[in-house]
This record gives C-alpha cells, structure tokens and sequence, in this order.
C-alpha cells in the first residue's frame, strides 16, 4: 500500500490511457466516405487527441516508476497541511446533479438558476435576496445569448414560450 501511495501519479495515467482508449474506440467507429470527406476525414483529430492521450500516458508511467515526483503545490494563502473541504465539494456536486436532473424538464433557465445559486452558497455567499436574484438574471441571460442570439436550441421547460 505504500508502494502505491507514494506513485499515486500513477492513478493520472490509468486514467488517461482509458480515456485515450475510449478515444480511439469512438473514433474509429466513426463512418466516414473517402469520394465526400477528402484526404482528412472526420477521424483525424479524435485519433490524434487518443494517440496523444496514450503517450502521454505511458511516457508520465515511465517518469513516475523511474522515481520521477511531482512538485508539491505551493499555496500563496493556502496552508496545504489542512483537510480538503468536503462539505463544499458535496455542496457543488449536489447543485450540479440537481441541475442535471432539472433541465429535461424544468428546462434551462431553472435548472442553471439551481446550478448558478447553489454554487454561490457552497463557495460561501450567503447573500440571501441577491444571490438568487443574480443567478436568475444570469440563467436567463445564458439561456437568451444561447438560444436566441446565437441559435443554439436549450431546452426551455415551462418557460418555452416567455422566454
């Protein structure tokens, strides 16, 4: 156990070399037309991104089982001894997964008002009036940029229609 605690680096390589395989996976399952693509289809740049992640991979495995360390992080105001701050982690994820779990059907603009004030409260802000007052106008906002101005369809919940 101590041998792995102390290559822990080793946890980012396994990682990246299965998202360098998903990569690759996914890419060459991508159907592709020589006569209506040209020379470089489709399938270029996701298998790049896949080799690369793989090199990446096993060149970090080699440094790390070879005695190579990563610097420790020093902190400007940050006492790097302290436990990490579980309670606004779990805060953060709840407010993504609750806002992942509203947009199919309360739509947008109300599920990044969730996401938006929820990330709010877990960093810290207790404004109670301004904070949600702010994270409505900010979804709204985010919701009319993308689906009016630039044409990017989101779901609109309820609120199809008066937004």
């Amino acid at each position: 156990m101590t041998w792995l605690r102390e290559r822990s680096e080793l946890g980012v390589c396994a990682v990246l070399a299965v998202l360098g395989a998903l990569v690759l996976v996914d890419a060459l399952t991508i159907p592709t037309d020589f006569a209506t693509r040209g020379p470089i289809g489709p399938k270029a740049v996701p298998v790049l991104v896949g080799a690369a992640l793989l090199v990446v991979a096993v060149v970090l495995a080699r440094d790390v089982l070879r005695g190579g360390r990563g610097a420790a992080e020093g902190g400007e105001d940050v006492d790097l001894s302290a436990p990490g701050d579980w309670r606004t982690v779990l805060l953060l994820c709840g407010a993504f997964l609750a806002a992942t779990a509203l947009i199919g059907t309360a739509g947008f603009p109300v599920a990044g008002f969730v996401l938006f004030w929820g990330a709010a409260y877990a960093l810290g802000s207790r404004g109670h009036v301004r904070d949600p007052l702010i994270a409505a106008a900010v979804s709204v906002l985010t919701y009319v940029v993308f689906d009016v101005l630039l044409g990017v369809p989101l779901p609109g919940g309820p609120l199809m229609g008066v937004l």
